[in-house]
């Protein structure tokens, strides 16, 4: 996908603050059992097409307007991914905003967990 050069200049000012890991390294988090909770933030047709195995979903749009319910704690490890690493670096820059301390990027995002099969589940 060729993005937008404004697009690309937001997601750069947002990744200046925000703390970013990428598909290897999520792997090893997940693996060592560190607490965590782990959010796709891609639109629900992107969902229902495939997801990371235990992740929930709060789309790009929404997240801002739901985190608090579902993740109340704001010193929670939180670790978005989106397609590429793009959506959830955003999302990741505006819920530092407000106040949570733990959040994450995956850096390629979907694209790199379709190479781990063993995280990956097809479908809704």
């Amino acid at each position: 996908m060729v993005h937008s050069p404004g697009f690309l200049a937001l997601v750069g000012d947002a990744k200046t603050r925000v703390q970013e890991m990428d598909v290897a390294q999520y792997v090893t988090l997940q693996q060592a059992g560190e607490a965590h909770v782990l959010v796709d933030t891609r639109e629900e047709s992107e969902w229902n097409a495939g997801h990371v195995a235990g992740a929930v979903h709060l789309s790009k749009g929404i997240i801002e307007r739901d985190i608090e319910a579902r993740i109340p704690d704001k010193a929670t490890k939180v670790v978005l991914y989106c397609g590429g690493g793009y959506r959830s670096a955003l999302a990741a820059d505006n819920l530092q905003r407000m106040g949570y301390t733990d959040v994450w990027s995956v850096d390629g995002g979907w694209k790199g967990f379709l190479g781990n099969q063993e995280v990956v589940k097809t479908g809704a």
